[in-house]
């Protein structure tokens, strides 16, 4: 080949790169069709498909999101996001778009309608691919928004939404010991993704941040594994990496009123756009293990307040017996310590406020001086934060007994709206609508 055909030859290549990113570059301008195609989805009755074990699909459109009172998933890759542009309409469009995506994913196909290998050969794909041939694994994406959406730190509107932040999402309080770290903590909005295959998990958060650029960034994300509680009768309760069985007393999805009065906000809250919707705390809370794993089965029963086989209070038979606060042992003291994890987080002693957790194990490694950086991802959902995860904490950091083993590092807050009804409906709608 001449040196001449072979220059023409990379023109044709250039020309026809730039030809391709053009056409794949409608990202949220090109909404509008996407949504349609998600549209034309629902239509298959692939939404409407119920749970199918493990590897099923779990219903996208409903009153409220799917990911809070879902049966609990084994692996979660949980994101915040800072949004970086200051136009409202692209911040709406790409909203738009992560729905009509998050249909499509969470019923087992490619994020756009396109796919990952049925495009131009010469375009980007409009899906990563990494979750190519993986079922659903009963994927489910939830989505909320931070207080910094509705003002930022410089104290900016920026999308006219200032005066609609729910007295709810007012800014948590500086609790005792709190060792948080800013970069790991916050951001404008959110994004869980639980599923029971860690790569589908994954999958479904990498496409969101490529369909986002330009209008969002990664803030900071994390990685779980190990469900730490059960939000279903139908599931075992979990342990921990301190070995105890956690979320024992755990809100349920069968509790139908009391996700009514503890869960799920209420028209008379004060924040319409709300109604539906529930409020997530996620609190990053690094485990002294190896101290821990030094001290010994009666200490560690005693800090938590329950056996540490059965996981029954101490005193009782089974796990799920209610614990006794006022039984004495031979020596005259609480069989229950004042200071035991079961009695100060207990609803009986927070004015009856209950928490529907959804935390997580982690481990990232190691710290570099031989301890592994491991412990807890603490997430919650409730009606008030204030009146429920706020006196909660306040009594558990300053008298739990537990807290010698533990260090929280990052916090975050946020609004999640209600579920989205149908293919017309997007996150964030009764929001920005």
């Amino acid at each position: 080949m001449s040196e001449q055909s072979s220059t023409a030859g990379r023109g044709r290549r250039r020309l026809s790169r730039r030809r391709a990113i053009t056409l794949a570059g409608v990202g949220v301008a090109g909404v509008a069709g996407v949504a349609a195609g998600a549209g034309a989805l629902t239509r298959d009755g692939d939404r409407a498909a119920a749970y199918d074990g493990a590897a099923g699909a779990v219903p996208f459109h409903g009153e409220h999101q799917a990911g809070i009172t879902t049966p609990a998933q084994d692996r979660l890759h949980f994101v915040a996001f800072d949004v970086i542009t200051k136009d409202r309409d692209r911040l709406v469009a790409m909203l738009q778009e992560w729905t009509a995506a998050a249909a499509r994913m969470t019923g087992g196909k490619d994020a756009g309608v396109i796919g990952a290998v049925g495009g131009m050969p010469e375009a980007p794909p409009d899906d990563t691919g990494e979750a190519l041939g993986l079922p659903p694994s009963q994927l489910t994406l939830t989505v909320g928004f931070g207080a910094t959406l509705f003002r930022d730190a410089q104290g900016r509107d920026r999308f006219g939404i200032a005066g609609r932040r729910p007295a709810a999402l007012a800014d948590l309080p500086h609790f005792a010991g709190d060792a948080l770290r800013p970069e790991i903590s916050g951001g404008d909005l959110c994004v869980q993704a639980c599923a029971n295959d860690p790569q589908v998990a994954v999958h479904a958060i990498r496409n969101l941040a490529r369909i986002g650029m330009g209008v969002v960034s990664v803030r900071w994300s994390q990685l779980g594994f190990g469900r730490t509680s059960s939000t279903s009768r139908d599931q075992a309760t979990p342990r921990n990496l301190f070995g105890f069985k956690d979320g024992t007393a755990n809100l349920k999805a069968e509790d139908a009123g009391l996700l009514r009065e503890q869960l799920w906000a209420q028209p008379d809250d004060g924040a319409d756009w709300m109604t539906g919707g529930s409020y997530l705390v996620t609190r990053k809370i690094r485990m002294q293990i190896e101290t821990w794993d030094r001290s010994s089965l009666v200490e560690q029963e005693q800090i938590v307040g329950r056996t540490k086989g059965s996981g029954a209070p101490l005193g009782r038979r089974d796990e799920f017996d209610e614990p006794d606060f006022a039984a004495k042992g031979d020596d005259g003291q609480p069989v229950i310590a004042v200071d035991s994890h079961v009695r100060l987080a207990h609803p009986t002693q927070n004015d009856g406020a209950r928490l529907l957790r959804r935390g997580y194990n982690y481990v990232d490694g190691s710290d570099g001086l031989g301890r592994l950086d491991a412990g807890l991802f603490f997430m919650a959902y409730q009606r008030d934060p204030r009146r429920q995860f706020v006196p909660i904490q306040t009594r558990l950091a300053r008298n739990d007994a537990m807290n010698e083993y533990l260090r929280h590092v990052s916090s975050g807050l946020f609004a999640c709206p209600p579920g989205v009804r149908d293919a017309a409906d997007w996150w964030g709608r009764t929001l920005f609508g």
